[in-house]
């Protein structure tokens, strides 16, 4: 949010310079951003000076060109060729002396430089008014009055505005600071703890007491909307354009003056955070407003000239045909202030801030009054700011009051007591504060100190400050305005370090993401929401029925919440593929969130996701893609990571063709296996890809601590055996590997797949297994009885459980 200096200073009294203030403002949580000079006309004329023309003569070598001498209060005259047909002596000038930049609106400023013109020297120009900047004219020089001060600055002389802004990063949090009069009190809070400081609004009057009806009645319809609307209806109103002073507050704060009308409804925002919106009151018809909504799909044109089409649960402004206003969020064409308008009625109003947020969502409006409305405003700021807007408009558009205010409060509000301790607050920040310190500093934020007993106060927060609703909210409160900088650090602290039994869960997470980037992974992260068609796409209706969809949706195209890593996975496959990034190794770690017909359930899942070659291009390495040992391999590095042992199994996923499931103190706690084609043809990606899940939550249960420890070297060698085995084409080698290693016990170290072979000299539906495998005792070495027993159990159950043969 900008603010203007000059306009801040308006509240608050204060020899504070600009610097000081921003200071301040920054300590106490309103964070300053930058800080920018603003000059109604760009460059504020510097070096232009009012000037005396004292002599006169032809040039020597020109015709149309005067040599001046012109007296500019310094002392010695200037000597300037001019071309003007209207300069003469005696006049009152504007000199642009040697250095000064002019911005004449052409694309480069104008420099003034010493020069010679026709072999005459120049010191300065004197300017018409389009070399100023000031008007278009430039039949001659600007001949100003002859009570002009001789030597004054241009920039004094024409009354030129000039001021400083101050760019603050305000949190959502802080919508008591929206206006220039929020953050001038939050200031006064701080400026408070010296010496008294108070902020103070401008007086406005009271229409209520003005006698008759209101010529323009409010009906609030809806009430779980609009908590409260009030409204008031000028007649007499002269559209045009603003003053100086209106218009150059606006543009110093960056905003374009359009209109008068439309001009103060912007002033009053920026002063109080409180929108406003004015109506042609003729539009108005039966002169009566409704707050309410309308059915399913009405039609409404917006000021952009678009037609919507309206969600019942719109709140809707209306007269007594039809619909005016989006409420809270956008005006309508029909209704709106134009040059011929004579008669405005204004609104103020506070509208419920889920209901303008789901009304701007659905229509993709974002204007600077939801923002406002959407994080929730200050019920009582309503009147205020209706009066001040019109007394303005008596002021500056010759307007006069054409009956009583209407007020109409749908909702009444209270602020809720909040239990306050002094003693916990000091525990909590580190501070001494005293209580004679903590009152004036809650008395400065306008927090009504109530019953105190047991050193615990009864507060009650101001309505403008919706976010403090807790004790700590208090706390922060009350810290911010002391000064972090004023909690001085102990010279001694003392601290205990305790072992957890278990690693946590961040700890957990960052050494999976420190082993993944040593085997060549880079994190990406994908958003937590997905589009519903990608799914159905993808996976089938089947596995959109577990999705979590969005009420409502931030767009049409993320409108449930992702139930897998793996579309998210593809989209960024897709992304890097497009670009000629072919190889690719990434993990994400995130939720997924799943439903059922009674639950939901959210977990913390691992992506891991490979496409491409196994190895970068290069002249000595082969160009072999990757394969699914490659995902057995990182995802073992995982479990290794953890602490965890686990097994595999086929079976069938949505998203997956070859899935395994995988397996750990006897539950599932994910997945790997290649992307289906289904899925890999929704996201456009053409290559094999290899992902997998792992679920996080499930593993935390069982995760132990991955302590690196000393390991003797095994003193015994190590004895490979091979099997060539004839097996059925349905038999999968994880099930080789999970009899092997139960047969084989500890002295068995390894199971191997080293060779595939179908077809020629096998019979029907038979497959070739060439596995090997690796025993070893670290203590001794085995002799031929201890390993021929073993390979001799592993090849009964093979034969046995499988139907394998030895070929």
């Amino acid at each position: 949010m900008r603010v203007s200096m000059n306009w801040l200073r308006d509240y608050i009294t204060t020899e504070l310079s600009t610097a000081e203030i921003a200071e301040k403002l920054t300590d106490i949580g309103l964070e300053v951003e930058k800080v920018e000079p603003f000059e109604s006309l760009p460059g504020g004329l510097k070096g232009v000076v009012v000037g005396l023309v004292k002599e006169v003569v032809q040039h020597p070598d020109a015709e149309r060109l005067k040599v001046t001498k012109v007296d500019v209060g310094g002392g010695e005259l200037l000597q300037i060729v001019c071309g003007a047909p209207n300069v003469a002596v005696s006049q009152k000038v504007l000199v642009a002396t040697i250095g000064t930049v002019l911005h004449t609106g052409s694309p480069e400023p104008m420099k003034i430089k010493r020069s010679k013109i026709r072999g005459v020297e120049s010191e300065g120009m004197i300017c018409a008014e389009d070399e100023l900047g000031i008007g278009e004219s430039h039949d001659g020089i600007l001949v100003l009055a002859p009570n002009a001060v001789l030597g004054e600055s241009a920039a004094k002389h024409l009354g030129l505005y000039s001021d400083e802004t101050i760019e603050i990063g305000l949190t959502p949090n802080r919508t008591d600071a929206f206006g220039h009069y929020g953050v001038a009190r939050d200031l006064a809070a701080r400026l408070s703890l010296v010496h008294k400081v108070k902020a103070i609004l401008p007086e406005v009057p009271a229409f209520d007491k003005i006698a008759g009806k209101p010529p323009i009645s409010v009906e609030v319809q809806s009430t779980d909307g609009c908590g409260r609307y009030s409204g008031i209806a000028l007649d007499g109103v002269t559209v045009a354009p603003s003053p100086a002073w209106l218009q150059n507050r606006l543009r110093a704060i960056g905003l374009n003056p359009i209109n008068n009308v439309v001009d103060i409804t912007n002033y009053v925002l920026q002063e109080t955070g409180q929108p406003l919106h004015a109506f042609d009151a003729d539009k108005i018809a039966g002169n009566k407003v409704l707050v309410r909504t309308l059915p399913e799909n009405t039609p409404f044109t917006t000021l952009d000239g678009i037609q919507r089409k309206l969600h019942q649960d719109d709140v809707m402004i209306c007269n007594a045909e039809g619909p005016m206003c989006i409420a809270g969020v956008f005006g309508g064409i029909e209704s709106g202030v134009g040059i011929n308008t004579k008669r405005v009625f204004l609104e103020s109003a506070w509208f419920d801030p889920s209901f303008v947020r789901k009304t701007s969502r659905r229509h993709g409006l974002n204007t600077d009054a939801s923002f406002r409305f959407e994080r929730g405003l200050d019920p009582g700021a309503t009147l205020y700011a209706l009066r001040r807007a019109a007394q303005l408009m008596v002021e500056v558009c010759g307007a006069s009051i054409s009956g009583p205010e209407v007020d109409v409060v749908a909702k009444p509000w209270s602020a809720e007591k909040i239990n306050f301790s002094l003693h916990r607050c000091n525990m909590l920040c580190g501070t001494n504060i005293e209580d004679r310190t903590l009152r004036n500093i809650l008395d400065s934020l306008d927090f009504v100190v109530g019953s105190e007993k047991d050193g615990i106060y009864a507060l009650t927060p101001p309505l403008y400050r919706v976010d403090v609703t807790r004790e700590v909210d208090v706390i922060e409160e009350v810290l911010r305005i002391f000064g972090f900088n004023e909690v001085n650090m102990p010279e001694r602290m003392s601290f205990s370090v305790s072992y957890p039994a278990k690693p946590t869960n961040e700890q957990v997470t960052d050494a999976l993401a420190q082993t993944l980037v040593g085997r060549g992974f880079s994190e990406m992260m994908a958003n937590g929401l997905i589009r519903s068609e990608y799914l159905s796409d993808a996976a089938g209706d089947s596995f959109t029925e577990r999705t979590v969809s969005i009420l409502n949706p931030l767009s049409q195209e993320l409108d449930v919440l992702r139930p897998s890593l793996v579309p998210g996975a593809l989209e960024v496959v897709a992304y890097n593929i497009n670009r000629q990034n072919e190889r690719i190794l990434l993990f994400e770690t995130g939720s997924v969130y799943q439903k059922t017909d009674t639950t939901y359930t959210e977990w913390k899942a691992l992506g891991l996701v490979l496409c491409g070659n196994r190895f970068a291009e290069s002249w000595n390495n082969t160009t072999a893609p990757f394969d699914a040992s490659d995902m057995k391999g990182h995802v073992q590095s995982v479990f290794d990571a953890m602490g965890i042992a686990y097994t595999a199994e086929s079976c069938e996923l949505p998203l997956y063709s070859d899935a395994m499931r995988i397996l750990a103190g006897g539950i599932s706690v994910g997945w790997f296996g290649y992307a289906s084609p289904a899925a890999l043809k929704r996201f456009g990606v053409k290559k094999p890809v290899l992902v997998a899940e792992i679920n996080l939550d499930a593993c935390m249960k069982q995760v132990r601590h991955a302590a690196k420890r000393f390991v003797e070297l095994p003193k015994g060698p190590v004895v490979r055996r091979d099997f060539s085995l004839l097996l059925d084409k349905s038999v999968k080698f994880d099930e080789i590997e999970r009899i092997a290693r139960k047969r084989g016990g500890k002295l068995l170290k390894e199971v191997s797949l080293f060779d595939v072979y179908e077809g020629k000299n096998l019979p029907e539906g038979k497959k070739s297994y060439a596995v090997s495998f690796i025993l070893q005792d670290p203590h001794r070495t085995l002799n031929d009885k201890e390993i021929d027993g073993k390979m001799s159990d592993i090849q009964s159950s093979l034969e046995q459980d499988l139907g394998a043969t030895l070929r």
